[in-house]
């Protein structure tokens, strides 16, 4: 019997479909120990062969079962991969072979006779799962298409979200980076602010010094005057007493001439008595000052303050300059009267503008040729409006740059030289007024010709007018 035409065309056929079901349903990868087995089908061929040589099996019979038994391996690999979709419909599309094959095999080896009679049934029954087995197939193939799309869309959404959360673990990195430079400049800035805090303690501190010192000057140039009075007089009084004691030595009494002398004696005690009590007056004045806080609102006389103020200003800058000369203006309102303000700190205002407003106008006499005709003037001016105290300080000196008219209130900002102004004078005069006393203080200016500072302070029912 010849075998070698069936073998040779099932050979073919077996291989390819090994080769097509092992690309199809990716056995390398999915059933590496059944794919060995299905890359070995070909060594069933040999089996078959000479199974058919010794035992002389009829043409056709060995060809069938060889192509059964292959079909049997992918069952039995698709029965191994069943938890696979894919896999599950095409092992439900081959079973239909396989039963085919087996009913054809057993018929054909049984009943020969009912196999011819029957062919065109079994025909249309292998026309049927060959179409059932494409349909099918063709169904797996999409199944697995749709996998593969969704398996392709798991990894770019598990690439993305990776890409994600290293991306965020990027921002974290640097959102943290960040954070510890930015608390890092926070500590700087801090430690720079405490430092800045403690310089400006220090300079306000100077600035009051310099204050307390400019008044001291000022307060010692005003006791300085009644007790050169009192000085001079006394040695006036020693002189009467001995001119008194040589004439009532004489053999003859001048007796107009002795009440001459004991009236001028008793004119230069009541002088004596007079400026001790005006130098017991001003000390007891800055006693007061002195007990006085900050903080406490008193009754304070604005014209007394105003011209208290000036004359110690000015005696103060002639204390250290003995050449310096201005004249001195005053226009009162009688009206003004009292207000409740803090003496102390409306006091220090008023020395602070005094004081610039002499400096100013010394300066600009410096400049004047020794020739020139300039004379120093500073000029202050109360006024009683609604509901309002008005005080103007005005000199004509060298007035303020329009360059730096906004500056002048801000802190450490001065024009006078290094070593001659700290630049918190008008800052802490601007406080004192604006926020220790609801008021306003506004500055009128022109370069080299004046300068002028105006104070209103709220009075309303706070003022007693006397």
């Amino acid at each position: 019997m010849d075998f070698d035409s069936g073998l040779v065309l099932s050979i073919p056929i077996a291989i390819f479909t090994l080769r097509w079901f092992r690309r199809f349903m990716s056995t390398e990868t999915r059933l590496p120990q059944w794919d060995n087995l299905l890359k070995r089908g070909w060594l069933l061929f040999i089996v078959f062969f000479v199974i058919g040589k010794l035992f002389s099996v009829k043409e056709g019979v060995i060809e069938d079962w060889y192509l059964f038994f292959v079909f049997g391996g992918i069952v039995a690999a698709l029965v191994q991969m069943r938890d696979y979709r894919p896999a599950r419909t095409l092992l439900l599309a081959v079973v239909p072979v396989m039963l085919c094959f087996l009913l054809s095999l057993l018929i054909e080896s049984i009943a020969p006779s009912l196999m011819e009679r029957f062919e065109d049934l079994v025909g249309s029954s292998w026309v049927f799962t060959i179409i059932w087995l494409g349909t099918f197939t063709i169904y797996a193939r999409n199944q697995q298409k749709s996998i593969e799309t969704e398996r392709l869309k798991r990894e770019a959404e598990l690439a993305k979200t990776q890409l994600i959360v290293g991306h965020n673990a990027e921002l974290e990195r640097l959102v943290e980076a960040r954070t510890a430079e930015l608390n890092g400049q926070k500590e700087e800035l801090e430690q720079a602010l405490t430092n800045l805090q403690a310089a400006q303690n220090r300079l306000i501190q100077s600035e009051k010094m310099a204050s307390l010192g400019e008044l001291t000057a000022g307060i010692a140039h005003e006791i300085q005057n009644p007790l050169n009075f009192v000085n001079n007089f006394a040695e006036v009084s020693v002189e009467l007493v001995d001119e008194l004691k040589e004439e009532l030595e004489r053999p003859e009494l001048d007796t107009d001439y002795i009440k001459e002398l004991a009236d001028n004696l008793i004119q230069s005690q009541q002088k004596i008595h007079h400026h001790g009590r005006r130098a017991d007056a001003i000390v007891k004045a800055m006693l007061q000052h002195s007990r006085s806080s900050t903080d406490e609102r008193h009754s304070i006389d604005v014209n007394a303050l105003c011209d208290e103020y000036l004359r110690l200003s000015y005696h103060g800058l002639r204390a250290k300059d003995k050449e310096f000369n201005a004249e001195l203006l005053t226009q009162f309102d009688p009206t003004v009267g009292r207000i409740t303000a803090a003496g102390q700190e409306i006091g220090r205002v008023m020395l602070n503008l005094f004081n610039n407003a002499f400096y100013s106008v010394s300066e600009k006499k410096k400049q004047q040729p020794a020739t020139g005709t300039y004379m120093p003037l500073v000029q202050v001016f109360t006024k009683r409006l609604d509901g309002q105290v008005e005080i103007r300080v005005r000199d004509n000196g060298l007035g303020i740059p329009q360059a730096v008219i906004d500056k002048i209130y801000q802190p450490f900002f001065t024009t006078k030289p290094t070593g001659e102004g700290t630049g918190l004078g008008l800052s802490l005069s601007y406080d004192i007024i604006t926020q220790g006393h609801g008021g306003t203080l506004a500055v009128n200016t022109v370069e080299q010709e004046f300068a002028e500072f105006i104070i209103t302070l709220p009075a309303s029912d706070r003022i007693s007018v006397s």
